[in-house]
């Protein structure tokens, strides 16, 4: 039985980090699997028998030192901060753990710290420490080959999985909202500066001229939330858009598969998993081309509202595309092949 302890952002909120991290621990459970997840966030809740919501480094420490758990499998997203970098070195510096490191920033490469990369550098030096190193595209690979880690240690897995079937829509406020409006365009993502939200929200008043009934909601949260909804109040159409917050992945899914639209306008981003959602459901998908989407996704340049508008009409006025199903466990059977892999070994009478 592997004993394996996951540290990252522990959801709610939900993201791509969260998704992952939850899928895998469903997927150890499942299989009869020990497992538990540590927060690493500011989003914290009390413990439960499944998750750990420390206050403090220091108590970050004392769990990793004290909990059962064989192996330790970061989740990192964005870039590899002093913070982060302290955290891997605490990881690990714990003894008999095995450690895994999985890194879910897809524009690394692309910023000065992952061209600069090193095997001569700090970074190089801790990255080297974990026994494998999950990463979510061939560039992103490349890189810690640079730092220094070996082919054989450095494993490219993608970070979604997606059941076969989208769940039934539960959720009293999106099952209004779709009933009363046609087209839906959705986003999903965090309500940050990052999602481009505003100029979503301009695009959209546009387009109800020519869709009276059109409707817009954004599922997710972040710092610009009371902003958003300051905006919506005073809006011409502001009750045409749902802000709904936070949701379960199941009622998240629900609503992509019955989008007309998915809209992924991002300043910045990585490899985003609803995109792979909606394509997985038959969901229309238009997205800021960063240069690593999948086929299939109608791209334009970013802060483009015109492109936004034009691409948009030719994606309503086409058929919905052809579901491009996916074997949503996948990336969860190739983790625990990993996990088989690094296993330390166990006595039996421990």
């Amino acid at each position: 039985m592997l004993r394996v302890l996951q540290l990252g952002p522990v959801p709610p909120p939900w993201g791509g980090v969260q998704t992952n991290l939850d899928g895998i621990h469903r997927y150890l459970l499942r299989h009869e699997h020990c497992s538990a997840c540590l927060n690493i966030t500011r989003h914290r809740r009390p413990n439960s028998p499944g998750a750990y919501f420390p206050h403090s480094a220091p108590e970050v420490i004392q769990l990793l030192w004290t909990l059962p758990y064989d192996i330790l499998h970061l989740h990192v997203g964005g870039e590899l901060s002093r913070r982060i970098l302290a955290l891997c070195l605490a990881v690990t510096s714990v003894p008999r753990k095995r450690c895994v490191l999985s890194f879910h920033s897809g524009g690394y490469p692309s910023s000065p710290e992952g061209s600069s990369a090193s095997r001569f550098s700090l970074r190089g030096s801790i990255l080297r420490r974990f026994d494998r190193v999950i990463v979510v595209n061939g560039e992103l690979r490349e890189v810690f080959l640079r730092y220094g880690v070996k082919p054989e240690r450095c494993r490219l897995i993608l970070p979604y999985w997606v059941p076969m079937e989208a769940p039934d829509l539960e959720d009293a406020a999106l099952k209004q909202f779709f009933s009363t409006h046609d087209p839906v365009l959705l986003s999903v993502g965090l309500l940050e500066r990052e999602y481009d939200l505003p100029r979503q929200l301009e695009a959209f008043a546009q387009l109800k001229h020519e869709y009276p009934r059109a409707g817009l909601v954004w599922v997710g949260s972040g710092s610009l939330e009371l902003s958003l909804r300051q905006s919506l109040a005073v809006h011409p159409h502001g009750r045409a858009v749902l802000l709904r917050g936070d949701l379960a992945r199941p009622q998240t899914l629900a609503a992509i598969a019955r989008a007309d639209v998915l809209w992924r306008t991002t300043l910045y981003d990585g490899d985003a998993v609803s995109i792979r959602e909606a394509l997985h459901f038959g969901t229309r998908v238009l997205a800021t081309d960063n240069g690593m989407r999948p086929a299939n996704v109608r791209l334009i340049a970013p802060a483009d509202t015109a492109a936004l508008l034009d691409a948009t009409r030719l994606l309503l006025a086409a058929p919905r595309p052809t579901r491009q199903i996916q074997d949503g466990e996948n990336n969860l059977r190739e983790t625990l092949s990993l996990y088989e892999e690094i296993q330390p070994i166990r006595l039996a009478n421990t």
